[in-house]
């Protein structure tokens, strides 16, 4: 791998120590260098305005909205060269903002996947994002089939997206059809590495990506947030959409009483489960849906 020209965690001025000595527009989020083989992506708390939505999936999975603050988001400009970053030969660097001017850069990062999602542009009006699928240069990701867009016709996902990009009549209802839902799932499948959060169950086809806080509970942003998400085997997770189990902060498993424990016991559930990897996020959310929990006898 070539040497990386940026120290990790290293804060930067953006305008005189990027731009100025490698190119590329220092006003933009997505910023392809003409004089450099470099891409340059920036995050920050301030594109939640325009309906954007990055963070890290998993410590080797960062998923990225793609530009365009109005109006549905196409595969031009910067969004289409970061799809075809890798047969351009263009490397990516991720930086994160840290006050006006100065960013910090996080890695070297490579897309391997992109969807749609449905999220607001700056006006406040619904419209199509795409949400970008970056891993860190170096780490290996499992590919699933289950990951990418469907169409048994192509073999790569990015081009896919192109071809099977909604249209009027698929607008209504977006996040509970295939559009919205598949790039949610799929923040899911990351966030909890490819396993039933409980069991560690692997076979992603079997698996279900469910929210915490019921959908028609969340608020728009909570609807489309990946820790409002857990990954669970059929058995957990239609119990816990009927809220007959929930979980302790600490991961414990929690049995609602409204059914005998012996039958708990029949379906495979001890009752002795429990999450290992509960994020502060998903605490929040766990808090909410145990208020919930089914204590009939």
């Amino acid at each position: 791998m070539e040497k990386i020209p940026f120290i990790p965690g290293q804060i930067y001025h953006r305008r005189s120590e990027i731009h100025s000595a490698y190119g590329g527009n220092w006003q933009g989020g997505i910023c392809p260098s003409s004089t450099s083989p470099f891409i340059f992506i920036f995050s920050g708390k301030s594109g939640h305005q325009h309906g954007y939505q990055d963070g890290w999936d998993n410590p080797n999975v960062f998923s990225y909205t793609g530009e365009g603050q109005v109006g549905d988001m196409q595969f031009t400009r910067g969004n289409l060269a970061l799809r075809d970053h890798k047969q351009n030969c263009k490397r990516v660097f991720l930086f994160e903002a840290v006050s006006k001017g100065y960013v910090r850069f996080v890695s070297e990062v490579e897309v391997f996947d992109a969807d749609y999602f449905e999220t607001h542009d700056s006006s406040g009006d619904i419209r199509i994002g795409i949400k970008f699928y970056f891993k860190r240069a170096g780490a290996h990701i499992p590919l699933y089939p289950e990951l990418s867009t469907e169409s048994p016709a192509l073999t790569d996902p990015l081009v896919r997206l192109e071809l099977n990009r909604p249209g009027i009549t698929e607008r209504k209802g977006l996040v509970t059809s295939r559009v919205g839902q598949g790039a949610y799932r799929k923040g899911i499948i990351h966030r909890w590495e490819y396993k039933c959060a409980v069991t560690g169950f692997d076979k992603l086809d079997v698996l279900i990506a469910s929210h915490i806080v019921p959908w028609a509970e969340s608020t728009d942003p909570e609807r489309l947030d990946i820790h409002n998400g857990i990954l669970l085997s059929p058995t957990y997770d239609a119990l816990f959409d009927r809220h007959l189990i929930s979980f302790e902060n600490n991961g414990s498993i929690i049995l609602s009483d409204a059914i005998d424990h012996n039958a708990y016991r029949k379906i495979g559930v001890s009752g002795n489960e429990r999450i290992a990897n509960l994020s502060r996020y998903n605490i929040e959310y766990l808090e909410r849906h145990r208020l919930n929990l089914d204590h009939r006898i």
